[in-house]
């Protein structure tokens, strides 16, 4: 084999394959040697770069007509694998309205002026938008507005009924 640098991948190809012939009836240690390829992994990154090799529009297209066929054949495979699956439920959404996050808070019993801040930061702990999934946090800033806003009026409520 040529150890020149300069070497097409074709003629590479050639002498690996002449270079196996011949090695098929050697036995003992030589029957394990293996070629070696000298050439230059640049070179031939610069080859593939340089513009060189081209691809026909016509084979480009050929080789594409098949792709819908082969993508439909394999979103038909993938229906028929999961086809045994159960469908997940639809995720419940955390609800919005005020009186189902009163009935969360616990608004509907009496509380200390001093329960109202321990209240806010535990539903802020469970319901705060960073710490629910992307999706849902939007709905979860409308909970905690609403919630803060329920908090501070039982506050004031009870703030108010303290006075008297």
């Amino acid at each position: 084999m040529a150890t020149s640098a300069r070497r097409d991948f074709a003629s590479l190809l050639d002498d690996l394959f002449v270079a196996s012939d011949k090695g098929d009836g050697i036995e003992g240690d030589e029957a394990g040697a293996r070629p070696s390829i000298p050439f230059d992994y640049l070179s031939v990154a610069d080859e593939l770069h340089s513009g060189r090799i081209k691809v026909s529009a016509a084979e480009y297209r050929e080789a594409g007509a098949d792709l819908a066929s082969e993508f439909a054949a394999l979103l038909d495979h993938a229906k028929l694998a999961l086809g045994g699956e159960e469908p997940k439920p639809e995720e419940k959404l955390p609800p919005i309205d005020p009186e189902s996050i009163a009935a969360e808070l616990g608004l509907d019993k009496p509380k200390g002026v001093a329960d109202f801040g321990r209240m806010r930061r535990s539903f802020a702990f469970s319901n705060h938008p960073d710490r629910v999934a992307p999706h849902l946090r939007q709905r979860a800033m409308i909970r905690m507005q609403v919630a803060n806003m329920l908090i501070d009026e039982a506050k004031r409520r009870a703030v108010a009924g303290a006075r008297r």
